[in-house]
């Protein structure tokens, strides 16, 4: 199955959708979208050229731009297991990605003292499901259907073959890694993303009478390298081979996008469905994204590993065309979700995130978090306000599987994003404060509950 790619303006036109009755009272839906290791500057909206990217475009319009959106994860299962709970991961020991595949320890998951986004919301009334990639464990108490999901069709693990009848992914090697529908082994006949796709659609579609939680964190662009044909040869203009696959993959998706979006607009739904859209961190130098103008690449703590497109959209709800530039994080998500679904946040559950909609309608003025906190092994940052004090990767330790990382650095990112004038000389005060403030969240922090893999040789 292979998505057409669907103009921009319909995806605008949400007024004209009449909504059926039975949506008038009903809570919203929640559908959280996420792409995996996509460059921060590869989206129309962000200033791309060569890739169209027309119908994520049409979502950021559509609804509000977070021009400051992070994650709080610098590769991609840490930030998902912080998603779900709405919870700093480090809180849990849930630090890196875990090592695949032969070494992988058995315990590996996010913890089952979480408790998930799709947890809560089911207990609100919601029909949830999961499309796409986990990375939260493998064995089948971690499997999403025993994590708050009704519905799963997926994989477990870090990557994924997008051909079918293949797994060309790291973890290749495991049976215990494949496509899987619920805890039992399912087939993939077409190009992953489609399948995805489908599998979404089908889902909005089945639920679209009732409130319905989709979680679709998409495997593109994450390796390995392989665009379907057609859509290869659309990109016959980029002279890199590795650029042009992984334009490939970026249209796929964008296409794949726009039909979950349209499915919406056809069921009625699009004043009752809150979508956010976000990637799991930053573009990698192997895949050939584009982080411009942020410094650093996924794995590292500078603002290229943690800064991510990040979008809300609620038709009739929240505003349109709109930049929101103060710090929000994919933290903040569920406790969103569950303020737009009426489910009041208990204290005891020690939630980090913050409810978004009063600060994105313009009703509550100021920052959404005093601050926002990152550590990644001996890597750390933290952001207040428009000043970030950053220990960040700068290359490989000279022995052994450590890295180098500098000296603690501060910028002020209002007025260099691309964090090249170091200001801690002549800010001391400032360091000291962000430094004591960062102390105090580290000092709450479990250890990590596993090593993660070596880090990759930096160019």
């Amino acid at each position: 199955m292979t998505w057409r790619l669907t103009p921009p303006l319909l995806l605008l036109a949400t007024l004209a959708a009449a909504s059926p009755a039975w949506a008038e009272d009903r809570k919203p839906n929640i559908v959280v979208i996420v792409a995996d290791d996509r460059g921060y500057a590869d989206l129309g909206v962000h200033g791309c050229r060569d890739i169209p990217t027309p119908n994520i475009d049409a979502l950021a319009h559509a609804g509000i731009r977070c021009s400051s959106g992070y994650v709080t994860g610098p590769v991609c299962s840490p930030t998902r297991a912080a998603l779900m709970a709405g919870r700093y991961q480090q809180r849990f020991g849930h630090e890196f990605n875990p090592r695949y595949p032969k070494r992988l320890r058995e315990g590996y998951g996010l913890a089952l003292t979480e408790t998930t986004i799709a947890q809560r919301l089911r207990d609100a009334g919601y029909a949830t499901g999961m499309v796409g990639k986990w990375h939260l464990g493998f064995q089948k108490k971690f499997n999403p259907v025993h994590r708050g999901f009704d519905e799963f069709y997926g994989f477990l693990g870090g990557s994924h073959s997008y051909l079918p009848g293949t797994n060309q992914g790291q973890e290749a090697e495991d049976p215990r890694f494949g496509i899987f529908r619920g805890t039992r082994p399912a087939d993939m006949t077409e190009y992953s993303t489609d399948a995805f796709a489908r599998e979404a659609v089908s889902f909005i579609g089945r639920h679209k009478a009732e409130p319905f939680f989709l979680y679709l964190p998409f495997n593109a662009v994450h390796t390995p390298l392989q665009a379907p044909p057609d859509y290869g040869r659309r990109f016959r203009r980029i002279k890199d081979p590795k650029r042009r696959t992984y334009a490939g993959m970026v249209a796929a998706m964008d296409d794949a996008v726009g039909a979950v979006m349209e499915k919406l607009r056809k069921e009625g739904l699009d004043d009752q469905t809150l979508v956010f859209f976000l990637s799991d961190n930053g573009g990698t130098t192997a895949n050939a994204s584009d982080n411009r103008p942020l410094r650093g690449h996924k794995a590292t703590t500078w603002e290229g590993g943690i800064r991510v497109p990040f979008f809300v959209r609620w038709t009739n709800h929240l505003p349109a065309e709109k930049v929101y530039d103060r710090p929000v994080a994919q933290i903040d998500i569920l406790t969103t979700a569950l303020a737009a679904a009426g489910v009041a946040a208990d204290p005891e559950w020690k939630l980090d995130g913050v409810n978004l909609l009063p600060l994105l309608r313009g009703e509550k003025a100021g920052d959404p978090h005093e601050a926002l906190y990152w550590r990644f092994g001996n890597q750390s940052a933290i952001r207040m306000g428009d000043w970030k004090l950053v220990r960040g990767r700068v290359g490989r330790a000279a022995k052994g599987p450590g890295m180098r990382v500098s000296e603690p650095q501060l910028y002020n990112l209002a007025a260099d994003l691309s964090e090249r004038n170091d200001l801690a000389s002549e800010h001391p005060e400032k360091v000291e404060q962000l430094q004591a403030a960062w102390e105090k969240w580290n000092a709450e922090l479990a250890p990590p509950a596993w090593r993660g893999p070596d880090p990759p040789q930096v160019p």
